[in-house]
C-alpha cells in the first residue's frame, strides 16, 4: 500500500506571505495595485458578466474611478494578500486571487478573492495560477493547511476545489448573509501530506506534452488527481 509521506514537524517555521512575483509558463502573480484597473475593469465589466461578482464579497463596480479606488484598498490590505494574473503572452492583467484567513500559529491559510475574467477561466494559465499559489503556500511559506471554501451555491467553485485537488470538510450553514442573501459556505482543505501527490498532478497536467496542437488538454488534472488518490489508497 502507497503511503503519504509524512507531515512537517508542527514546530516548522511560518513565514507570512508578502507582496512578491510568482512566475509561471502561462501567466504570472504580481502584487495587485491600480494600475491593473484598466485591464481588469474591461475584462470583468460588462451587463453580460455581472455573474462574475456574483459570490464576491465586492462588486462590480458603477466605473472605472471607482474601481481603481478599490484596487488600491485591496493593494494596501494587511488581512487579504491580493495577487493579478498576468498574461505572458501580453502582460494583461485577466484576473486576481489572495491569500487569506493567515494563521501563523496553525500554518494555515486560505486562497480566495478569486476573480477570473471569461479570458482567463477554464484555461491552462488559470490552472497555474492555482499551482503557483499552492506551490507557494507548501514550500515557501511552510503551511500544513492550504484552504478553499465558497458559498455553497456555487457550483463552478466547489467543482473547480476538487479538480484542483481539494478534498471537501463539510459545510457551515446560515454562516453568513452576503450581499443581501443567505451564505452557507462549504469547506475544502489540502495538506502538506498531501501536496507531493497534487504537485505532481498540477505538473503533468501544465506540461505542454498534455496539450494537443489546438491548445486541448489530454489528460484531464481530475483525471490525474483521481489516479493519485487511487494508487496512495491501493
Amino acid at each position: 500500500m502507497s503511503q503519504l509521506p509524512p507531515p512537517a514537524p508542527l514546530s516548522a517555521p511560518f513565514v507570512a506571505p508578502a507582496r512578491t512575483r510568482l512566475s509561471g509558463r502561462l501567466t504570472t502573480l504580481v502584487p495587485l495595485a491600480p494600475e491593473h484597473a484598466e485591464d481588469l475593469y474591461e475584462a470583468t465589466h460588462a451587463q453580460e458578466r455581472e455573474a462574475l461578482w456574483r459570490y464576491l464579497f465586492i462588486g462590480p463596480f458603477p466605473d472605472l474611478a471607482a474601481f481603481r479606488a478599490a484596487l488600491a484598498e485591496m493593494a494596501e490590505s494587511a488581512a487579504m494578500v491580493y495577487f493579478a494574473a498576468l498574461a505572458n503572452e501580453n502582460g494583461r492583467a485577466l484576473g486576481f486571487q489572495a491569500y487569506l484567513n493567515i494563521e501563523p500559529a496553525n500554518r494555515a491559510i486560505e486562497v480566495g478573492g478569486v476573480l477570473y475574467s471569461p479570458a482567463l477561466q477554464r484555461s491552462a494559465a488559470a490552472t497555474e495560477a492555482q499551482y503557483l499559489f499552492a506551490a507557494h503556500a507548501f514550500e515557501t511559506l511552510g503551511c500544513r493547511r492550504y484552504v478553499w471554501k465558497c458559498d455553497n451555491a456555487n457550483e463552478k467553485s466547489k467543482a473547480a476545489a476538487l479538480r484542483l485537488g481539494f478534498s471537501p470538510e463539510g459545510l457551515f450553514r446560515q454562516h453568513m448573509i452576503v450581499k443581501g442573501r443567505n451564505r452557507d459556505t462549504a469547506w475544502f482543505s489540502m495538506l502538506d501530506s498531501e501536496w507531493p501527490a497534487r504537485k505532481a498532478a498540477f505538473e503533468a497536467f501544465l506540461d505542454p506534452g498534455n496539450f494537443d496542437a489546438s491548445g486541448r488538454q489530454k489528460t484531464p488534472l481530475s483525471a490525474l488527481n483521481g489516479q493519485a488518490r487511487a494508487a496512495n489508497r491501493g
